[in-house]
């Protein structure tokens, strides 16, 4: 399986990069449990690409190191996105490299949300501004979403949300890459009655019989 985490941090080091870090090893602790699975795991930093993307909105061609991270973004089985809130939303740099992506290339795709922030005050941007965005591109968000103010690194509390997340990613992961077992052909609703009114005594006609009779009246 591929995981595939998208980090939206400006500063080395990065308070998003660390909590992306974290969550994509609680992912694939929690995929690699019971199971014998191998997840590879490729990190995109956007600040790495940030005139690439500004490029792409001028000349409508991605550069190199863009198309390499579109195509991971595309290609994986999971993703993990962390932004730092900016502004009470998610950071423009962010915002813009969603706006590049193929509009169905997220389709179907299990995400897990997180940001970044000052103050507890601006947890609600998981739900405001980061849940709408992935419903709109069609993802499969996870219920849990995980944001993590100033304070909460090293308080209780974080690792709890980190792990329930984890686990709801690598769970949508592991289903989505399993084989599907064929499906028994449906019965057809008219037969199983037939055969219970047949099992108790009655004849049934068809209603399209009953129809042609009543017309040849």
């Amino acid at each position: 399986m591929r995981l595939v985490v998208v980090s939206a941090g400006l500063s080395v080091p990065s308070s998003t990069r660390l909590l992306a870090d974290r969550l994509s090893a609680a992912t694939v602790g929690r995929a690699a449990a019971g199971a014998d699975v191998d997840v590879e795991v490729e990190v995109v930093e956007l600040r790495d690409l940030a005139v690439e993307i500004a490029h792409n909105f001028t000349n409508g061609f991605p550069g190199r190191k863009l198309a390499a991270a579109l195509a991971a973004v595309t290609a994986a089985d999971g993703l993990i996105v962390v932004t730092p809130v900016f502004s009470a939303s998610y950071s423009g740099l962010f915002k813009s490299f969603f706006d590049v992506i193929d509009p169905d290339a997220l389709a179907g795709k299990p995400v897990l949300i997180a940001a970044t922030g000052g103050s507890a005050r601006h947890s609600l941007v998981l739900e405001h501004a980061l849940r709408p965005l992935f419903s709109y591109l069609r993802a499969v968000v996870v219920p849990t979403a995980v944001y993590a103010a100033s304070e909460d690194w090293g308080a209780e509390g974080l690792p709890e949300r980190i792990e329930r997340a984890a686990a709801e990613l690598a769970a949508l992961m592991k289903g989505l890459s399993a084989p599907s077992a064929p499906s028994a052909p449906l019965k057809d609703d008219r037969d199983e009655k037939a055969e219970k009114a047949e099992k108790s005594g009655f004849t049934v006609v068809p209603f399209a019989d009953q129809l042609a009779a009543l017309a040849a009246r």
